[in-house]
């Protein structure tokens, strides 16, 4: 007789499992397609998680974008410069520091952008919710430690 509970996994047994949902968030990922207005920009990841800060955040500057993204100010600039061209995003003065400057999504853009990425930050939520902060914590480590781990196979493999 096993003296782990029923909703205890095995190592293994969370890997299996989680070889067979991960192609399924891929997949759901890949058929949610950009609005309309953002149709022929070539987007990376990097964009999508740009706008979702910004979607959840609010406005900030392009130091903190960069900060967030983990890239320099300059990329940060040259997205938000593809973003501003499709009326998505617009960079204006900081009234407090001329030197800086806010990203924020347009008004004619917010719709097709709440519209886009609405469903997957309510998901995030839903599922998120009930957990403990301290449970939150370790669901986001989790994938960062898998995330760093695969990127280290593929590099090492090349």
């Amino acid at each position: 007789m096993s003296s782990r509970s029923e909703d205890e996994l095995e190592v293994d047994e969370a890997v299996r499992a989680l070889l067979l949902l991960m192609p399924q968030l891929v997949g759901r990922a890949k058929r949610t397609q950009p609005p309309a207005e953002l149709a022929g920009l070539a987007l990376g990841p990097r964009h999508l998680s740009l706008l979702s800060y910004l979607l959840l955040d609010g406005p900030t500057t392009v130091n903190a974008l960069a900060t967030r993204l983990e890239v320099a100010p300059t990329t940060v600039s040259l997205m938000v410069a593809d973003l501003g061209r499709a009326g998505i995003v617009e960079r204006r003065e900081d009234p407090d520091d001329r030197r800086r400057r806010i990203v924020s999504i347009t008004a004619a853009g917010r719709p097709a952008i709440e519209g886009w990425l609405g469903p997957g930050t309510s998901a995030w939520r839903e599922a998120l919710q009930p957990l403990t902060p301290a449970e939150r914590h370790l669901v986001v480590s989790t994938l960062r430690a898998y995330e760093r781990a695969a990127a280290e196979r593929v590099s090492g493999s090349s």
